[in-house]
C-alpha cells in the first residue's frame, strides 16, 4: 500500500553508499524532511556537512504524511498557554508561522503543488472548546476566527477557521531541494563513539551530530524511551468525492481529517496507538460508503508519528550531557511544519548562535506529564507480556496487526514485517529468527 505521492513520483535523486573514511563538521542521521531540510539550510550557510541515510531518502515517514504546512495544530494554543505561559505558546505560533513562510520562500522556484489554503480545526459537538480556542488565539496575536458552517459532509458545533497555510507535494519538494546535497544512501550508522559513526563500509568523523531518525535510536541519553510512543493513522484517497477546498482537523484524537489534492479527497482517521487495536481503514472505508457513495478509493496507506509527553516536538540537545549531540523527533502530527522548525533552530544552534525558541523546543524539559505514567505502564506491560516475537529494541512483547499484516510494539513504536524485517524504528534491526 503505497501512498499517493509514491503513485506519481518526481525522480528523486540518487546517492552512493559511503565506502571508506572521510570528516566533516556535522553529520546529519537521517535523510526524511527533517533531515534533508537540515543539510539544505546547512549547505546555505556554508557548514560543511554529510548526510547518512540507511535506505533511501524519504523512504520512510516523510512519503506517508498529508502533507499539510499549517501552525493550527489541532487545539493546541490553549494547552500551551495553560502548560507553559502565554509567552511560550506565541513563541510557538511564530516559530511555526516562520517555518510556513521560509516553505512559501523555497516554493516559489520548485513545481511541488504548493498551494495556499485555509485550515480549520472543528468539533462535531462541543462549541466551548472551539470558542476557548479562538479566545487563546486572540490572546496570542494570532488570526483565528469562529465558524460554524463547513463544506463536510455532516454538521459541526464550530471550527477554528486559520488563514494562509499550505498543503503541497512533499516528494516533488524534497526531489528540487536534495540535489547536490552531500548525502550518503544505503549508510547505516551501526555505532556511535563520541562524534564518530561506524557504517558497514566506512567512518564518519565529526564535530558535531544531529540526529534526524523520525524516533531517536540512542537509549543511553535522553531517556526517548519514556518521553515518547508512537501513533498510526490511516489515509484514502478518493475519486468523485467532494472538494473541500480547505485542510480540515477534528479537535477529538479519534476524528477524521480532510484534504483536497487534485481531484482527489485524502480522508484521515482511525488512529489508534501503535500495537493497539483502532479504527483503521475500515473505519474510514465505512465513512466514505455513508457519506460519498459514489466515491471510488484509488489509494490507501497509514503514516507514525511520534508523540511527546506535552504535544511539543524535542528539538536541541539530545540531553543535558550531550553538548555536541543534537535531536529532531517528537513531531506530533505535524511533521511537514515541524521539520522546517527543527532545521531552522538545529541550523542556528549548530553555528552557535542563541535562538529564542531554544528553551521551549529542548528536550531537557520537564518530564512531569501524565502521559509519562501512561508510556511507563505500557512498557512494564508489555515487558512482562510472555511472546515468542519480541522487539529487539527493549524487549517488549510484539503484537500482530492483521490490518497490515506487521508485527508492532506497543512500547515504543517499532514494526516489522510478517518475516520480521524492520519496517520502523527505534529498533535498528531485523527480528532474530
Amino acid at each position: 500500500m503505497s501512498s499517493l505521492w509514491e503513485q506519481e513520483p518526481p525522480v528523486l535523486p540518487g546517492f552512493e553508499e559511503l565506502k571508506g573514511e572521510i570528516k566533516t563538521d556535522v553529520l546529519i542521521i537521517g535523510g526524511g524532511m527533517a533531515g534533508i531540510l537540515c543539510a539544505y539550510l546547512l549547505q546555505q550557510a556554508g557548514i560543511p556537512y554529510v548526510l547518512a541515510e540507511a535506505q533511501t531518502i524519504c523512504g520512510g515517514i516523510t512519503k506517508n504524511t498529508t502533507a499539510k504546512i499549517t501552525s493550527q495544530h489541532g487545539l493546541i494554543y490553549g494547552q500551551l498557554i495553560r502548560r507553559f505561559g502565554a509567552e511560550k505558546a506565541r513563541q510557538y505560533l511564530e516559530a511555526n508561522e516562520a517555518a510556513l513562510h521560509k516553505y512559501r520562500e523555497l516554493c516559489k522556484g520548485i513545481d511541488c503543488d504548493f498551494e495556499e489554503k485555509t485550515s480549520y480545526v472543528y468539533s462535531v459537538n462541543d462549541r466551548m472548546k472551539i470558542e476557548k480556542e479562538v479566545s487563546a488565539l486572540e490572546k496570542l496575536g494570532g488570526h483565528g476566527k469562529f465558524v460554524q458552517q463547513l463544506p463536510l459532509p455532516f454538521p459541526v458545533a464550530g471550527a477554528v477557521k486559520y488563514p494562509n497555510q499550505a498543503q503541497f507535494h512533499p516528494l516533488k519538494f524534497i526531489s528540487a531541494i536534495a540535489k547536490g546535497l552531500c548525502i550518503y544512501e544505503h549508510t547505516t550508522v551501526r555505532q556511535l563513539a563520541g562524534t564518530t559513526a561506524f557504517t558497514d563500509h566506512g567512518k564518519i568523523t565529526a564535530e558535531k551530530i544531529i540526529v534526524a531518525t523520525h524516533f531517536p535510536f540512542l537509549n543511553k541519553h535522553g531517556s526517548y524511551f519514556l518521553k515518547m510512543y508512537q501513533h498510526r493513522s490511516y489515509v484514502l484517497a478518493l475519486e468523485h468525492a467532494q472538494n473541500v477546498d480547505g485542510m480540515y482537523i477534528d479537535e477529538a484524537q479519534k476524528g477524521m481529517s480532510f484534504r483536497n489534492y487534485k481531484s482527489l479527497l485524502l480522508i484521515g482517521g482511525g488512529d489508534h496507538r501503535t500495537g493497539k487495536t483502532g479504527g483503521n481503514w475500515g473505519e474510514l472505508r465505512d465513512f466514505a460508503q455513508r457519506y460519498y457513495p459514489g466515491a471510488m478509493e484509488k489509494y490507501c496507506w497509514s503514516a507514525q508519528d511520534c508523540m511527546t509527553l506535552d504535544g511539543v516536538p524535542y528539538i536541541g540537545m539530545y540531553s543535558a550531557n550531550t553538548p555536541d549531540l543534537y535531536v529532531a523527533t517528537g513531531f506530533n502530527k505535524w511533521g511537514m511544519t515541524s521539520a522546517m522548525v527543527s532545521a531552522m533552530l538545529l541550523c542556528d544552534l549548530i553555528q552557535g548562535k542563541q535562538n529564542p525558541d531554544q528553551d521551549l523546543f529542548s528536550p531537557s524539559r520537564t518530564m512531569l506529564r501524565p502521559q509519562l505514567a501512561v508510556n511507563a505502564f505500557e512498557a512494564v506491560v508489555n515487558l512482562l507480556t510472555p511472546s515468542a516475537k519480541r522487539c529487539p529494541h527493549m524487549g517488549c512483547a510484539l503484537k500482530w496487526n492483521p490490518w497490515e499484516h506487521t508485527w508492532d510494539c506497543p512500547c515504543h513504536g517499532s514494526r516489522f514485517t510478517e518475516d520480521g524485517k524492520l519496517i520502523d524504528n527505534p529498533a535498528t534491526g531485523d527480528l532474530k529468527k
